[in-house]
């Protein structure tokens, strides 16, 4: 048994414990409310970081949430690893559908995860992902082999938008000046396959309002002679797809890359059966644009969804009401060359124009961000690639994601660096849903993996 793993092995409760600890505060960036949370959350990472072997730490103000940042220089001939987290967490809404307190993690046996897994908001997006790095530096320090220099830029706006980091980036170049940028935010195909994600889909996201009458109206002595708001939203919304699952936005896939043959074919070598993300999703049959696998749709594809829509009465009982207003909450996902100011302005030229005269439409845009697709040709995948080999025993397969991470971009753009993608989360770990959890082996494997990566990008070349 190497050094590292013993080390790992000795302080496994410890590490288990300390990510509790982190998990146990309600860091949620979205909500006010929570804004004391928040910062301990960021002080949390700050005293991590220093009993990890960072030598200096620092927690950065910005015009909203701190980013964490640390580093431990060892040698400034030897290459820089940049590590990006974040501690903030999506809201734990609907709270009647946990198992447990969101915010009291606990562990439990599944049948993915017979070795456990722990329950928490935040749990695998992406305070335990995040977390892992931290444990790695001091795994890597206290067996004396981190063989690279490291940054850590933990920042706590992730689920809002990111808003503040491309303001501390845009400040900050020199401080974060490194060879490669390392994230785990994201996921692989199966404990027993690992993947790394070689892309990610953009985002723009809007939402809007349609109003009609001045005030609610009694829908007996109204109904049928004045527009009604929630009726139209609805029709406006059924209006963007066609009976192909197609965005009929004028313009949506003007810039497009469609994806070739025989990447197609590579992607189609990854492990999937529809019948089992049934199984997991319990649905009785998937659903998407015609043309394209389940994997294609939720990867290569952008999309159209509503996240939210509201309006009228919903409280208890009946209340016979033609509301003044509805509102709806709409996410499209983007893939290469897709720009979100572009989509955005498309969509709002587009939903204006269809709403009739009875009503008035607003569309208010919130965050976006540009998609992203990283080589596996560079010296950071093949560290990357080497470091899953030796843990794992299998080469990893490259696969495209369909989430965002809108930042990635932003360094690329900004830092001129390279992302490398190492998440170790599973598809069904419920992220930004109740009962998320993060399965303890996934937990430890990336401990295991991440110094492998330092040692690997040590010594290739580019």
């Amino acid at each position: 048994m190497s050094d590292q793993l013993k080390y790992i092995k000795e302080n496994r409760d410890r590490f288990l414990e300390e990510l509790k600890e982190l998990l146990r505060i309600p860091s949620i960036s979205a909500d006010s409310a929570y804004k004391k949370d928040v910062m301990a959350a960021a002080e949390g990472v700050g005293k991590s970081l220093k009993s990890a072997g960072a030598d200096k730490v620092e927690i950065c103000p910005t015009p909203g949430y701190p980013i964490v940042y640390g580093e431990k220089i060892i040698d400034p001939k030897l290459p820089t690893v940049l590590v990006y987290g974040h501690y903030d967490v999506q809201p734990a809404d609907p709270i009647d559908l946990w198992d447990n307190d969101p915010f009291d993690p606990v562990i439990k046996k599944t049948e993915i995860h017979p070795e456990g897994a722990i329950f928490a908001r935040g749990a695998c997006d992406d305070k335990g992902q995040m977390f892992m790095h931290v444990k790695a530096l001091e795994v890597m320090m206290q067996t004396n082999t981190l063989s690279c220099n490291v940054k850590f830029m933990i920042e706590g706006e992730e689920e809002v938008g990111s808003v503040n980091l491309g303001w501390f980036v845009e400040r900050n170049k020199e401080k974060l000046a490194s060879d490669v940028i390392l994230i785990s935010d994201t996921g692989m195909l199966a404990n027993d396959v690992p993947s790394i994600t070689t892309g990610l889909r953009g985002l723009s996201y809007v939402e809007v309002k349609v109003t009609g009458p001045n005030r609610d109206l009694h829908s007996g002595l109204y109904g049928g002679a004045v527009a009604n708001p929630i009726n139209i939203l609805t029709q406006m919304i059924a209006s963007l797809m066609d009976e192909n699952n197609h965005i009929t936005i004028p313009g949506f896939y003007d810039d497009v890359i469609e994806i070739s043959k025989e990447e197609r074919a590579e992607m189609a070598k990854a492990p999937h059966s529809d019948e089992d993300y049934k199984r997991k999703l319990k649905i009785n049959d998937v659903h998407g644009e015609k043309g394209y696998s389940t994997p294609e749709r939720a990867s290569i594809r952008p999309t159209l969804d509503v996240n939210g829509i509201w309006g009228g009465y919903m409280g208890e009982g009946a209340k016979t009401v033609i509301a003044s207003e509805a509102f709806a909450k709409i996410s499209m996902r983007l893939v290469p060359d897709q720009h979100p100011d572009k989509i955005t302005k498309l969509f709002k030229d587009h939903f204006e124009s269809i709403a009739p005269n009875s009503v008035t439409v607003e569309v208010t845009p919130h965050h976006g961000g540009d998609p992203y697709v990283s080589p596996t040709d560079n010296r950071g995948y093949k560290a990357a690639s080497a470091a899953y080999e030796d843990t794992f025993g299998k080469k990893p397969i490259p696969v495209r994601s369909g989430g965002s991470i809108p930042i990635v971009a932003l360094f690329e753009r900004e830092l001129g660096v390279k992302s490398i993608l190492m998440g170790f989360g599973l598809d069904t770990d419920a992220i930004h849903s109740p009962n998320e959890h993060y399965g303890v082996f996934n937990y430890f494997k990336g401990i295991e993996t991440i110094p492998q990566f330092f040692k690997h990008f040590a010594e290739m070349e580019d």
